[in-house]
């Protein structure tokens, strides 16, 4: 495969260059297709192979930056990808290995009693507990999606919890670092540091991470349909993101 095998959009970045370049990514929406179950978004060869190449070539400056726990990261992507961020910052695996955890939150005791009640009275709703965050999945009640986010906004006024939005999913969070955190943080560490950050996501919990490379020199690309966001690019699905990311390997 060439570039010029490549066919994106019009408002698609240009060939990534991997020299001098730190690679934040986030995983649903961005590596792997979205699920109707998180748990049905499962290990793929050519994800992990392109991961591990990617990291070899930009000497370990590749980030994977997302919402799920750091366990179901790990068992997605084969544990190929040693500095992670999960649950939206709050669980943070450096380049060395080294964890920083922030506590979880005593309300999530609570939002999660109300969620599983939700979910008891209508079995298409689907409950996440990620340690530090709770999430009510409804994509296959959207039907419900008012509800759910109202009853995440009351708890969250109730708690102290904060409120995450996502696609189809209502989650409630322990208060602590963002994904635009986590990216400032890898910034200040080997190997990241010095690099021109790149965060490539789909969803508005990627936005932190869009605003937070543009004034550090780099750019953010967003996966999927068209919206207002902060990212200066965009790629259309999950196969052209793959597509760009190969493609960065490829010899001139």
């Amino acid at each position: 495969m060439s570039i010029e095998t490549v066919r994106f959009g019009p408002d698609a970045p240009a060939p990534l260059a991997l020299a001098g370049t730190a690679l934040f990514l986030d995983l649903d929406g961005t590596l792997a297709p979205i699920a109707a179950r998180p748990q049905d978004v499962v290990p793929d060869p050519r994800r992990t192979s392109l991961l591990e190449r990617l990291s070899g070539r930009l000497d370990g400056r590749l980030a994977v930056i997302s919402g799920r726990s750091l366990e179901d990261i790990d068992r997605i992507l084969e544990a190929c990808v040693r500095p992670v961020a999960a649950v939206h910052g709050l669980v943070r695996r450096r380049g060395d290995g080294a964890l920083e955890e922030t506590s979880p939150h005593p309300g999530l005791i609570e939002a999660g009693a109300a969620f599983r009640g939700m979910a008891a009275a209508d079995p298409r709703l689907l409950v996440e507990d990620k340690g530090r965050s709770i999430a009510l999945h409804y994509r296959q009640a959207p039907d419900v999606a008012w509800a759910a986010r109202l009853t995440a906004e009351r708890l969250a006024a109730e708690t102290g919890l904060w409120r995450q939005d996502g696609a189809m999913v209502a989650e409630l969070r322990t208060p602590g670092p963002s994904k635009g955190d986590s990216v400032r943080a890898f910034l200040g560490e080997p190997p990241f540091l010095g690099a021109r950050p790149v965060f490539v996501g789909d969803d508005f919990t990627d936005e932190d991470g869009f605003a937070a490379v543009g004034p550090l020199g780099g750019f953010g690309v967003l996966v999927g349909p068209a919206r207002p966001t902060s990212a200066q690019f965009r790629l259309r699905n999950v196969d052209d993101a793959l597509g760009w990311l190969e493609a960065a390997l490829c010899p001139d």
